[in-house]
Order: C-alpha cells, then sequence, then structure tokens
C-alpha cells in the first residue's frame, strides 16, 4: 500500500501585541470572500525551510521582520485531487519594522476589542482558538454530505 499524498504546504503567522493582532485585507478573493480579513501567511518554497518561508512571507506580506515565531498547530484539508492541503500555523509578538501592505491586501493592526466584530473569514475565529489557547492544536476540514464540515481537533 503507497502511503505517499501529494501535499501542498503553506504557512500563516499570527503577528501580536498586548492588545492588537495583525490582519490582512486579502485581494482577489472570491467574491463571497471579498473584504473578508485574514491572517498573512503563504506558501512554502521547495527549497526553502518552514521557518524561513514565515519570516519571508511576512516580511513580503507586511513589511515586518519577525523574530522567534512559534509553532502552535496547522489548519488542513483533503483537496478534491487528493493532494492534502497544510497551513502550518505560528503566532509571535517579537517584530520590527514599518507596516507595510502588499500586493496580496492591506494590512492593519485590529484592536483585540474588535475581533468578535470583525469581519474573519476562512474559520479565523476557529483559527484564534488554536493561536491563544492550549485546548486545541487542529482545524481539520473533512467533504461530509458533498460539504466541507470543519472541526477543531484537541
Amino acid at each position: 500500500m503507497d502511503r505517499t499524498s501529494k501535499v501542498e504546504l503553506t504557512n500563516m503567522c499570527l503577528i501580536y501585541d498586548d492588545k492588537r493582532v495583525l490582519v490582512q485585507e486579502k485581494k482577489g478573493l472570491k467574491e463571497k470572500y471579498r473584504g473578508g480579513l485574514v491572517f498573512p501567511g503563504g506558501h512554502i518554497e521547495p527549497d526553502e525551510s518552514i521557518l524561513d518561508s514565515v519570516v519571508r512571507e511576512m516580511k513580503e506580506e507586511t513589511g515586518l521582520t519577525i523574530f522567534n515565531p512559534k509553532p502552535c498547530g496547522f489548519k488542513d484539508w483533503i483537496l478534491e485531487d487528493g493532494t492534502r492541503y497544510i497551513v502550518l500555523l505560528y503566532k509571535t509578538d517579537k517584530f520590527e519594522g514599518e507596516l507595510k501592505s502588499s500586493d496580496e491586501g492591506r494590512v492593519f493592526w485590529l484592536d483585540r476589542s474588535d475581533i468578535d466584530s470583525a469581519e474573519l473569514i476562512w474559520n479565523m475565529r476557529e483559527l484564534m482558538q488554536i493561536f491563544e489557547t492550549e485546548s486545541f492544536s487542529e482545524f481539520f476540514f473533512k467533504i461530509e454530505n458533498g460539504k466541507y464540515d470543519g472541526k477543531l481537533l484537541g
């Protein structure tokens, strides 16, 4: 039995301080997601380490140089072609530089008190439970009855 599978690796990072989290208003999303907020992230290139990829993506998408990003979980699902799509989740409160939006979308600080009312997309609220608690480590999507059903796993 062949246990190998095609995998697409990506990352996402919660950059934060005591009162705020950094969010991105992604450009080029499907109509139903337009204007929604996500945490910055991107693809891991074939020739780079996972750690280097998250540092590079944060620099490209936010203008910030991050330090000491800590892995805290992952989000994953199986695409229709059978590819496993994995988002490695990191967080850090160590950064420097000037905040700068990119072609990926506008980035800005969101007060923690505004998270509940913010227009977050792609299960970002569930991911916040991974980023900020010890209760969960994975958000897994599975196709059930023809639709993706996501569950937080501990």
